[in-house]
């Protein structure tokens, strides 16, 4: 593939032959990055990131999603981003803003910080709804662009539960005591009561809350006339999370087992070959060594579990009158590329980090298909036309954030 611009258009492509045929049409994805292609572009953003002190940090996502969208075709055609940079910048001096004054609020004034969290609660939902518009508006397939259509009420109705734990927190909670003041036992005991409540109640409402944020963003896609939305029940959520959970659990066990059964062996073996207190310096080293592999280990079978399922999830549920979404992302596929660029990460002290992504990206992205009813040329040539008057929209966007949701 030939190399392009970070933010060159989309060049639309001629018609198709026999596009005027009603067959469904099977758009299939395909990711053309490399590696070695996106570790320049990762370790420049890295260098001028920290050279401006993080102020570069929404040029590089703008380079960064360019290159992921540019090589990533759909049905042999690319996706283009049109984003302009400073109009992501101005969103992220805005979010950056945000977050010192909330801080400050916190650190200095602790009596205030409810009224610092209504404020973000009452701006957050807004800005969140805000950064979906700006990506969706500057991301376009054969020169039409997407639309995000969900709209202000359902953002917040969606987002706002999320914050109900920091609410309670900051109302209910006992204030630490100050220095040389010594803790009051009942104000402990209370602030352990609500801190394992709430911790036990957002665990559980946390599928909920989470089909409740992917219902509204998956329902907001639109491109040319089809809008998507998300028909996967709720009970789907929770199962994919107490699948995950029996699979946490399965790997702790299995890993426990195989330690036991290396200590068990070493302890008949080499273990009884030693003296008494070099036995104990050996279990004192291996014992955290042992524990360090369980810990290591459940997160590289559940992550890449919940990941593979999550996607399954989501986009196998995901249509609209034309178009459906398939996913067929498989775990053993996903674990192997994770363990690989773990490892490989760990050798190379993190600079693999650029080649994992792409790994990742591919894997995941490939695993990706569309089922299109009706000839696509069609309906992409009326919304090109449609189009024309209202492509300005998305340079008078004045919150260009993109927070990656």
């Amino acid at each position: 593939m030939n190399k392009q611009d970070d933010f060159a258009p989309t060049v639309v492509l001629g018609h198709e032959e026999g596009s005027a045929t009603a067959a469904p049409q099977r758009l299939e994805v395909r990711f053309t990055g490399s590696g070695s292609e996106y570790f320049r572009i990762w370790i420049v953003n890295l260098l001028l990131t920290l050279v401006t002190f993080t102020l570069y940090v929404p040029f590089a996502r703008a380079r960064r999603i360019a290159y992921f969208q540019n090589n990533t075709l759909v049905g042999g055609d690319p996706l283009g981003f049109h984003a302009d940079p400073w109009k992501m910048f101005r969103g992220y001096i805005i979010v950056l803003l945000l977050g010192l004054a909330y801080w400050a609020v916190t650190h200095f004034m602790p009596g205030l910080e409810w009224v610092a969290l209504a404020v973000f609660m009452a701006l957050w939902p807004a800005l969140w709804r805000a950064s979906l518009q700006f990506r969706l508006r500057n991301t376009s397939w054969r020169g039409v662009r997407f639309v995000f259509a969900g709209d202000l009420k359902s953002a917040y109705t969606s987002l706002l539960p999320f914050f109900l734990p920091a609410l309670v927190f900051v109302l209910f909670l006992p204030h630490a005591p100050v220095e040389d003041e010594a803790p009051v036992p009942q104000q402990a005991r209370l602030a352990m009561m609500l801190i394992g409540g709430v911790a036990l109640a957002f665990t559980l409402m946390l599928p909920w809350l989470l089909a409740r944020i992917k219902r509204y963003q998956h329902g907001g896609y639109r491109f040319a006339q089809e809008r998507t939305q998300l028909h996967t029940r709720t009970r789907g959520f929770y199962g994919v999370f107490l699948k995950t959970a029996g699979v946490s659990l399965l790997a702790a066990l299995v890993g426990a087992a195989v330690l036991a059964l290396v200590f068990y062996v070493g302890a008949r073996g080499f273990f009884g070959e030693v003296a008494a207190g070099q036995r104990k310096a050996l279990l004192t080293l291996l014992v955290p060594l042992a524990l360090g592999v369980v810990y290591l280990l459940i997160p590289l079978v559940s992550g890449p579990y919940f990941g593979a399922r999550f996607q399954d999830l989501l986009w196998n549920g995901t249509r609209s009158d034309r178009i459906r979404f398939q996913s067929a992302l498989r775990f053993r596929s996903l674990c192997r590329v994770t363990l690989v660029n773990w490892v490989l990460i760990v050798c190379t002290l993190g600079l693999y980090w650029p080649f994992a992504k792409v790994r990742t990206a591919r894997l995941k992205l490939e695993a990706l298909s569309l089922n299109v009813d009706g000839p696509v040329d069609s309906w992409l040539a009326q919304a090109q036309q449609s189009q024309k008057g209202v492509l300005g929209d998305a340079a008078g966007d004045f919150f260009g954030i993109d927070m990656g949701l």
